[in-house]
Parts: structure tokens; C-alpha cells; sequence
């Protein structure tokens, strides 16, 4: 592939090159001229944060918008602590599936196929679980969809909301075909930033209004109180908000192509190799605290507009119905005129997410081909053809389901609870990776290790005895 340009800069005798953003080279493929020295300042990391931002992109979107919101809608304030829990829990097993592929060069869903269990042509059981978990995220992806084609069948009405779908499925197509990171950085970035403090502005001014909002509301928020109408909303919720499932497997995707297992240099073990890989460690842990603070900030807000709007006003949303119903988070707090501006936002939104979660699972998809024997690792341009092949899969499949099912509501918590019990598979396989596979010279310290266990074993317990308790209750019925 042609060489990008650069620019060098030499820092302690080691030459570091910085590489252009087009045209781009194999990221999945170590090059001896892209080996940089980390910054130091947090004026430089800043600058090198970006997986966050894409992740934040898919993030603050069908679950934070429709799922959350319905949540708050159904039970009030009771299930805030859920949503903080959810955002702040499961960046310590992002870090360390992060942390392991810097230091070995290798993708997430390599270091994942290490785990033992059962094989299928080459794959093992982990890998297979988040194929079908993700088929599963389908159905999300539909409901976004759907709710960015009824917004749009709003400005435009001439054309019907299914019009719409096909329309945005071929613009997204055009996006993201052939995309790559630099794009998807940049556009997730924007989506990231235009709605999430427009959000948060209206939850401030929720706080202010009579009614709607009472510390003694908070409180009941922390009392660690599992609600009792909404538990499958709950399990949904947890799956999908913060850092979900999907997320934490495609973050390992986006820290390879941003550079930094490349940056570090293919391991030997020396003091210089180890001094760069914990430095873009450090840079990459930056750019999760960073990614966490604008999702917690977006999360929160939106649960609390729905528990002090819509849960005080009766309203949940259901079926197609849903964005109406959503909008009175804006208009009954900013007032009617703010209809327009939640439109606009709900489009960034929920677009946003569709481009970025379609973008990370097609990474994901092409890698795991690439696990099953269809090509060589190092064949960059295979993987290419691959990723656009899972592209067209990962959008059609979803307008599909639409069709289908036309159940917007229904089926985010479809896909939310499928995440949910993903979550405990992945926090064991980044425990295995922790202390069988990751280098000792770059091993996290004794307190990001016992953050990772908590973690780990917060996600196991509550997965668990939240889909345990919906099971053995409707067995009962």
C-alpha cells in the first residue's frame, strides 16, 4: 500500500513519525517508521484520545435516547442507580481488553479466541457469543432507524417513513463503504458533541422546575432498589448503557487502527518498547476516562428527563409513537419552540449511532473471517473487501427487522438484554487475558487489578441475578 505522508520529530534519539491522516497503510500490521514516543503532557494525550469519541458515538444513542429515557419513564427515579453503575463499572474491563492488544499487536477478537471452551471451524465460543449477540443488536439498530425516518417523515412528509429508511440505509452505505478511521473519528465527534450538552442543558433546567425534581428523589435513586414493572427495561438498560457489550468488544478495533499498539512497536521486551507501551497505555486510559465522563454526563441526564418528565406526566414511550412521546423532554422544559431542536438532535443521535456501531461491528465481523480461514491476517486488502461485505449485512438485516416488526421500543430492549448477557462472558475473558496471555513487563498495578476483579465480578452478579430473577419469574407465571 502507498505510505502516508508524515511528520518526524525526534525525542531522546528515537525518531517518531506521526502518520498523516490519507491515505492510510495496514493499521492491523506493525511498521518500524510509526513507532512514536507517547506524549507526556495532557495537552499532547488529549490530542490522541479518538476510540472514546467513536465509542461515545454509539454509545449515546438507542439506549441512552429510547432506553434509558423509557426506563426513567416507567419507574421514576428508583433505577438511577442502575444507569451510574452501568457507566462507571465496566470501563476497568475496557481497559484491560485495550491494554492487551497494545501490548501484544494482536485485535481483541484474537486475543479472545485464546480463551479455552469450545471450538467451531477455528472459533471459539466467546467469539460465536458475540456473533450472535450482535445479530441480536439488530433489532437496535432497526429502531434507530426508525426513529430518524420518522423525525425526517416529519420535515419532509412527502415521503413515508419506510421511504425514509431506504434513503438513510443508502446514504449510510455511502458513509461508510470504503470509510476510513479518520472519517468515522470525525463525524462521531460531532454527533458526540451537539446532543449531549443540548441533554444535559434541558436536565439542569428539569432540576429548577417545581415538580419534576427533589433531592429526595435522588436519594431514592441511590437506594439500591431493583424496580419492580421495569426489570426487563432494567436488564436492558444495564446491557446497553455505558460501555455495552458491543462496545467493549469493538473498542480493541478502534485503539489498532488510531495507532496505538502500532505507536508502541512490536513487543521485545526492552525498557525502551516498555516505556512506550505504558505511556500509550496511559493515553488510551485517558481516552476511556474521557469517553466515560461525556456518556455518564449524557446518561444520566437522559434518565432523569424521563423520570421527572415523562414518568411525572405518565407518559412511556411505545411503538412509533416513541419520538413524539420523547420530545416532551425537551419542549416541556425549554418549551414548544425546543420541538424542532430535538429533532435535529434525535437525528445526530440515533444516525450517529447507526454509522458507528455499523462501522465497529464490521471490524469486528471481518476480523472474526479472518479467525474462520478466509484470509490472512496480513492481507489488509481482503479484510477491506470483507468489512464492506458485513456493512451491507449489519444495515440491511436491521431495516429488515423494521419491516418486520415496526416496534421501536421493543426492540432496542431486545437487543439491550442480549448485551446484558454478554457482559459477564466478556468480563471473564478479559480476566483470562489478564493473567494468563498480557505480558508481566506491561501488567496493569495490583489496583487496576482489583478494579478489574470488582468489575467483573458487579457484571457476573447483577447479569445474572436480574436475568436469573425475570427467568424463575416467568416460569412461575
Amino acid at each position: 500500500m502507498r505510505l502516508p505522508a508524515t511528520s518526524r520529530l525526534r525525542h531522546n534519539g528515537v525518531v517518531s513519525v506521526t502518520p498523516a491522516a490519507t491515505p492510510i497503510r495496514n493499521p492491523y500490521e506493525f511498521q518500524a517508521d510509526e513507532v512514536t514516543e507517547p506524549p507526556h503532557r495532557l495537552r499532547g494525550i488529549l490530542r490522541q484520545i479518538g476510540p472514546g469519541l467513536i465509542l461515545s458515538a454509539s454509545i449515546v444513542g438507542s439506549g441512552e435516547l429510547i432506553a434509558t429515557t423509557t426506563l426513567g419513564a416507567e419507574v421514576g427515579y428508583v433505577a438511577l442507580w442502575i444507569i451510574v453503575l452501568s457507566c462507571i463499572i465496566k470501563p476497568a474491563v475496557q481497559s484491560e481488553l485495550g491494554r492487551y492488544v497494545i501490548a501484544t499487536g494482536q485485535t481483541g477478537g484474537e486475543g479472545l479466541n485464546a480463551v479455552p471452551g469450545p471450538r467451531l471451524g477455528g472459533v471459539n465460543w466467546v467469539v460465536w457469543a458475540w456473533a450472535i449477540m450482535t445479530f441480536l443488536t439488530f433489532f437496535q439498530i432497526g429502531a434507530m432507524f426508525a426513529g430518524v425516518a420518522w423525525v425526517l417523515n416529519q420535515l419532509v412528509p412527502i415521503i413515508p417513513i419506510n421511504g425514509w429508511v431506504i434513503i438513510l440505509l443508502g446514504a449510510t452505505l455511502a458513509i461508510l463503504l470504503g470509510g476510513a478511521y479518520g472519517r468515522i473519528e470525525k463525524l462521531a465527534t460531532i454527533k458526540v458533541c451537539l446532543f449531549t450538552m443540548l441533554t444535559f442543558l434541558c436536565a439542569l433546567i428539569m432540576m429548577r422546575q417545581p415538580g419534576s425534581f427533589s433531592w429526595a428523589d435522588l436519594q431514592a435513586g441511590f437506594a439500591f432498589d431493583l424496580p419492580k414493572d421495569g426489570l426487563v427495561t432494567a436488564i436492558a438498560v444495564f446491557g446497553i448503557t455505558g460501555v455495552g457489550a458491543s462496545e467493549l468488544f469493538m473498542y480493541p478495533y478502534w485503539c489498532v487502527e488510531k495507532g496505538y499498539a502500532r505507536y508502541a512497536g512490536k513487543s521485545d521486551n526492552s525498557a525502551a518498547w516498555q516505556a512506550r507501551a505504558r505511556g500509550w497505555i496511559r493515553v488510551m486510559n485517558v481516552d476511556i476516562i474521557a469517553s466515560m465522563v461525556i456518556y455518564c454526563v449524557a446518561t444520566a441526564a437522559f434518565y432523569m428527563l424521563g423520570a421527572g418528565v415523562l414518568h411525572k406526566a405518565g407518559l412511556v414511550p411505545k411503538g412509533m409513537d416513541m419520538i413524539p412521546v420523547l420530545s416532551n423532554m425537551y419542549t416541556q422544559t425549554l418549551g414548544q419552540w425546543a420541538l424542532w431542536l430535538f429533532y435535529v438532535g434525535a437525528i445526530a443521535t440515533l444516525y450517529g449511532t447507526i454509522f458507528a456501531a455499523t462501522a465497529g461491528n464490521s471490524r469486528a465481523f471481518a476480523d472474526m473471517a479472518g479467525l474462520l480461514g478466509a484470509f490472512k491476517r496480513d492481507d489488509y486488502a481482503q479484510r477491506v473487501i470483507w468489512r464492506n461485505r458485513f456493512i451491507w449485512m449489519a444495515l440491511i438485516v436491521p431495516v429488515v427487522f423494521f419491516f418486520v416488526f415496526q416496534s421501536p421500543v421493543n426492540m432496542v430492549k431486545a437487543g439491550g438484554v442480549a448485551q446484558a448477557a454478554m457482559l459477564p462472558i466478556l468480563s471473564l475473558g478479559a480476566l483470562y487475558l489478564r493473567h494468563k496471555r498480557l505480558p508481566g513487563s506491561v501488567a496493569p498495578n495490583l489496583l487496576s487489578t482489583i478494579l478489574l476483579w470488582v468489575a467483573s465480578v458487579t457484571i457476573i452478579v447483577v447479569v445474572g441475578y436480574s436475568l436469573g430473577r425475570e427467568f424463575f419469574s416467568s416460569f412461575l407465571r
